[in-house]
């Protein structure tokens, strides 16, 4: 069978989603409290979005595949169903920076990664001296400037839909900077908080972090409005684009779609990602 679980963890000390020899990584430890739960030798799973070192994660999404009697065996005399048993397990050997949120059998056809539609994550910055708060250092950027959100709303607005993000991308031998950009969005929360929302199919290494990075400098007034289309056109790094800190990022969540369009959506994201790597 083919599980899905849907989890959430605080990057602060992790060195990233991807397991990496001698160093600790949030696939690192998923895997092996799985496998301490199934009572297994070796677990793999499958991320929907690897997120960089000190990125957290609300809405992750993983698949495994297991047999059935392995997770019904795993359960011994629990009273509650099979992976609702697995679920509390695991999060019994986890650290408590990983908390897994849902285990369920996944529909046909699904596939953590290449059934994605979108990825959307939030940057938060405390842009004011009254909204700095200790107790939640370790998810928000502190800004010394106040932002001007409307400013930012509009040098965002040009960067939305398919397009070439090369200049807010770290390279990778191979790999495409082409991407489609569903929203990019500026807000004050409840709190104060300046919170950045951005959905795309996918992103490239670094390039949450780069766009918020060039868009705060529109915000705090030290660049114009019309400066991230430019940087964009010009199609490479720009020196001048700031890469701001990874601990104001969240990955909110991983959209889906529905059930029957799982394995057809899996088979067209994986024709592209063939077609790109030849």
């Amino acid at each position: 069978m083919r599980l899905r679980i849907d989890c959430a963890y605080d990057g602060t000390d992790f060195s990233g989603w991807a397991a990496q020899p001698g160093r600790r990584t949030v696939q690192g430890e998923l895997e092996a409290a799985l496998a301490t739960a199934l009572r297994l030798e070796r677990v793999r799973v499958t991320v929907a979005g690897r997120t960089d070192a000190g990125v957290h994660a609300r809405g992750q999404v993983v698949h495994l595949d297991v047999d059935r009697e392995v997770v019904e065996a795993s359960a011994g005399r629990a009273r509650d169903a099979p992976l609702d048993a697995l679920a509390r397990r695991v999060d019994g050997i986890l650290p408590a920076d990983v908390r897994l949120r849902r285990v369920r059998e996944a529909p046909d056809g699904f596939d953590a990664r290449f059934s994605a539609t979108w990825r959307r994550y939030a940057y938060r910055i405390a842009d004011t001296r009254e909204l700095g708060d200790p107790l939640v250092r370790h998810h928000v950027l502190t800004w010394g400037h106040r932002l001007d959100l409307d400013a930012m709303n509009a040098a965002s607005a040009p960067l939305v839909g398919l397009q070439d993000f090369a200049s807010f991308c770290k390279r990778r031998e191979g790999a495409t900077t082409v991407r489609t950009l569903l929203d990019l969005t500026w807000r004050r929360d409840e709190a104060g908080l300046a919170v950045g929302t951005v959905r795309a199919d996918a992103f490239c290494h670094n390039m949450v972090r780069s766009l918020v990075g060039c868009l705060v400098a529109v915000g705090e007034g030290s660049r114009p409005t019309t400066w991230p289309v430019e940087v964009m056109a010009g199609r490479r790094r720009d020196q001048g684009v700031r890469v701001v800190h990874a601990h104001g990022l969240t990955l909110e969540e991983v959209g889906y779609p529905d059930d029957h369009e799982m394995a057809a959506q899996a088979e067209r994201a994986r024709a592209r990602r063939e077609a790109i790597d030849a």
